[in-house]
């Protein structure tokens, strides 16, 4: 029989895990002594002095000097240092680069807002906008660029994660299998992850949102795209091809039987999104979008919305419309993954009226069918739930895997 090297049990191995755990404990309960991590964590007094004191010498940890005394003599408090770096999530869409800077225990720092406007959006300029608002930005926080320890960055394509590359087509200029890790990886020499927005979405949510106590939940995201973020026992859903949640391309009757082609938007898209929404609008009032009044310009998707939740007529019916094909989706959905919730967000999604109109759809089904909920408000889930999958890589950026 071959033998096989195990490395459970190897000392460098088993310190690497109790520091570890001691980290995440003092990441969680902010200041603490060593009789309370020893408590805490179930290992030996020598243990835990010998792994205090490895994080001292990596200055992961810092002395507060002594607590409160409980009658014998005073702890000596210790705490993680969550200055000592920091955190980034960007977000790009076809208008803006959206910036979160934290420290690394996920708390705001620093927001920044980079309008794309005018401006070329390619994989190379995108880029080189990030590599300029970034010095900017650790100047205005006084920051180095070694404190930067990852960055999670949310784009609107499908992206395989492992690769850190984008996939498909999106609404930015040029962007086919990009390698936009490698690209943000020479720009900040720090670990980066790529990740679908939406995907990221659905983890703000489930961070910091209106799913935290959810493992298993879809967020519908319908706006500028259509696309879906599944979560699946406490995690992100990716799929073989990592296409789960691609919504915009299902084939559903007088709607869609295209074949999904990755390179094209999907059909759901003309029709569902803010400008499907608006070009309804403008065909049933007899206009087009160029050529009209002044004031028929200031329309918008939200406007459309609003119009149909003051009982207007004509915009009733362009939502209903779009009510029955999303309501359509979550029954399929809820038939396929049951989940315990699906939130609809994005301008069009979390908007009240259509909520109404889709719950409304849907009385009367029996079963698989659960929570229907609105997204939290504010355009910042694809931010925080960067931040949340940089805190959970966090530990091996501290502490890597010692060589076998």
């Amino acid at each position: 029989m071959k033998k096989k090297n195990i490395p459970i049990g190897r000392p460098s191995v088993l310190r690497h895990t109790n520091a570890q755990s001691i980290l995440k404990l003092l990441r969680e309960c902010g200041s603490c002594s060593r009789a309370d991590l020893v408590r805490a964590s179930g290992l030996s007094a020598p243990t835990v002095t010998n792994v205090v004191k490895d994080l001292l010498s990596n200055n992961l940890i810092e002395h507060l000097g002594e607590g409160e005394s409980s009658g014998g003599r005073p702890p000596d408090m210790i705490r993680f240092k969550a200055e000592r770096g920091c955190l980034l999530a960007l977000e790009i869409s076809a208008e803006n680069i959206s910036f979160l800077l934290t420290d690394l225990n996920g708390s705001e720092l620093a927001t920044h807002k980079f309008s794309l406007a005018k401006r070329r959006t390619t994989p190379e300029a995108i880029c080189a906008y990030i590599a300029e608002e970034l010095r900017v930005l650790f100047r205005k926080q006084k920051k180095t660029k070694e404190q930067l320890l990852a960055v999670v960055v949310g784009v609107p394509a499908i992206t395989n994660v492992e690769a850190g590359n984008i996939l498909s087509i999106s609404t930015l200029e040029g962007w086919r299998s990009v390698p936009l890790r490698a690209m943000l990886t020479k720009i900040t020499n720090c670990l980066v992850i790529v990740e679908n927005d939406v995907n990221l979405a659905a983890q703000g949510e489930q961070y910091c949102g209106a799913a935290q106590q959810e493992k298993d939940f879809v967020l519908i995201n319908i706006g500028t795209n259509v696309g879906a973020g599944i979560f699946l026992g406490g995690k992100i859903h990716h799929g073989s091809q990592w296409s789960a949640g691609e919504i915009a391309y299902l084939r559903l009757p007088s709607i869609s039987r295209r074949q999904p082609t990755i390179h094209e938007f999907g059909e759901l898209e003309t029709v569902l999104t803010s400008s499907g929404i608006l070009k309804s609008w403008y065909e049933r009032n007899g206009k087009v979008l160029h050529g009209t009044k002044p004031n028929d310009r200031k329309m918008d998707a939200v406007g459309v919305l609003n119009l149909a939740k003051a009982g207007d007529d004509r915009a009733e019916k362009i939502i209903r419309q779009r009510a029955e094909i999303i309501a359509d989706i979550v029954i399929n959905l809820s038939l396929i993954l049951n989940p315990g919730l699906i939130l609809l967000s994005g301008e069009v999604g979390e908007h009240p009226v259509l909520i109404d109109f889709v719950r409304h759809q849907l009385d009367g089904s029996e079963f698989a069918v659960t929570k229907i909920g609105s997204g939290t408000p504010g355009n910042r889930a694809v931010l925080w739930g960067a931040i949340s999958l940089a805190l959970e890589t966090l530990p091996s950026v501290l502490l890597p895997q010692p060589e076998m």
